[in-house]
């Protein structure tokens, strides 16, 4: 191993993934936004949807044992709110909290340490039959689903993530309609995003409470460095706006107890209802900061444009999501934070990408692409990590191909080949660079 490329003694190695995209047993969970949303003819590719997956549900030990295989030491998975709670409020479903039971204490049994967000966008479809994350109310329905899950697992599980990523509810979900449920709207995309961040802070003492004084407790969010197209005045100030948008609106509140300010005039009446008490509620403190991050945004002025920017395509790499391959845009928004942002840890709770990966004549699933990126991409962290910066780990998007929301099982992004049609699982050559990486605690291994 060379020892330049060594991270810090006690760094997380893990992997991520989320209920909808993964578990399948639908029929043994109640129904979710994102089944409404695959059923909307035109919105999912192919007609897709995620009944079956990877069959997550019934294959976990299966999927445990892999993960065992790599020698990772953390999983970083969501908990299905409706598998708990099949109508988001009320009665619970025994089984599904009995999954997470077994699925807990399986990681535990490989040494393997269990990292649980609580939401990651499967809304119980009768909590949006009566407005969603658009209603206050749902935010009190989220904290007492935290509560149930808490009760159960806190006993074993002392790493929680509240949300992953409210900037995708609220914008691509609401005012894109992109992603379920699918509406256009600006000023519900801002209520919503309000009241995801409230229910975060509703449901942070919660999680204290039952899992103890050592339990740590975050939120994940997707962050995405702007950079100016040009130096000229107007980029720069799209630039801003950029970060505002996609960075400092949810960064801000939770970090500082505000919103931007530049934010708030360019968002006018559109702005959302704030309660008091409400951003003292979202402020509530916190133990680290997830970070989901795979390309940047490259920004121009655009007066025909809703709020002033418009994103350009530079010359590069481009992944089979088109998104840029660019790690220096990681290190430098991993300094940012530190800077701006000082007194948390950091967690990568996703970095990944998709190519166009086939199962070869060898039975391998040769992805050199997949490698050099996630090798580029870890460079960038070790990079920050010595500026200083307090990154304690990193959670590899994703463990397994699976449901890629809007584009179906057109894209995959795992260290793990999935066959949709048998359920073989063979670990792809990145996921045993990426073993070895784990291994060694080194990038460079």
């Amino acid at each position: 191993m060379n020892a330049k490329g060594a991270f810090p003694e006690g760094f997380v190695w893990g992997t991520a993934t989320a209920s909808f995209q993964i578990e399948g047993g639908r029929t043994e969970r109640g129904r979710c936004i994102w089944d409404d949303f695959c059923d909307w003819p035109g919105k999912v590719f192919q007609g897709h949807s995620g009944d079956v997956a990877d069959d997550h549900y019934h294959l976990f030990r299966d999927d445990v044992a892999l993960m065992a295989r790599m020698g990772l030491g953390a999983y970083r998975f969501s908990i299905s709110w409706p598998r708990v709670q099949p109508d988001g409020q009320g009665d619970v479903n025994a089984k599904g909290l009995d999954f997470y039971d077994a699925l807990v204490d399986e990681l535990l049994e490989h040494g393997i340490e269990p990292y649980i967000t609580l939401y990651h966008w499967d809304l119980p479809s009768a909590l949006q039959s009566t407005g969603g994350w658009v209603v206050r109310d749902t935010a009190a329905r989220f904290r007492d689903y935290a509560a149930i899950v808490a009760e159960r697992l806190g006993d074993r599980v002392s790493h929680w993530i509240t949300h992953n990523e409210p900037w995708v509810v609220a914008f691509l979900g609401n005012l894109m309609g992109i992603h379920a449920p699918g509406w256009q709207d600006l000023s519900a995309a801002l209520q919503v995003a309000h009241h995801v961040l409230l229910s975060h802070g509703l449901a942070v003492p919660v999680l204290r409470d039952a899992c103890g004084e050592d339990a740590q407790i975050g939120i994940t969010l997707n962050l995405s460095p702007a950079y100016a197209a040009t130096d000229s005045d107007d980029d720069r100030q799209a630039q801003r706006t950029a970060d505002g948008y996609a960075n400092r609106w949810f960064l801000d509140p939770v970090l500082r107890g505000s919103y931007p300010e530049d934010m708030c005039a360019l968002y006018d009446w559109h702005m959302p209802n704030v309660a008091p008490g409400d951003l003292e509620l979202i402020q509530t403190p916190i133990d680290f900061l997830g970070i989901n991050n795979y390309s940047r945004q490259v920004v121009a002025s655009r007066d025909d444009a809703s709020l002033g920017f418009g994103t350009v395509r530079p010359e590069g790499q481009y992944t089979a999501m088109d998104w840029e391959v660019f790690p220096q845009g990681l290190e430098d928004l991993l300094v940012r934070l530190g800077r701006d942002y000082p007194g948390i840890d950091f967690y990568i709770t996703e970095n990944g990408s998709s190519w166009e990966d086939r199962l070869g004549e060898d039975g391998r699933v040769h992805d050199p692409e997949r490698e050099s990126y996630l090798r580029a991409y870890l460079q960038a962290c070790a990079r920050a990590i010595a500026q200083g910066v307090p990154l304690r780990g990193y959670f590899g998007w994703s463990l397994l191909d699976n449901f890629e929301w809007a584009y179906g099982y057109s894209r995959r992004f795992g260290l793990v080949y999935v066959d949709f049609e048998t359920q073989q699982r063979i670990i792809k050559d990145s996921g045993e660079a990426y073993a070895r990486i784990a291994r060694a605690n080194a990038w460079d291994a």
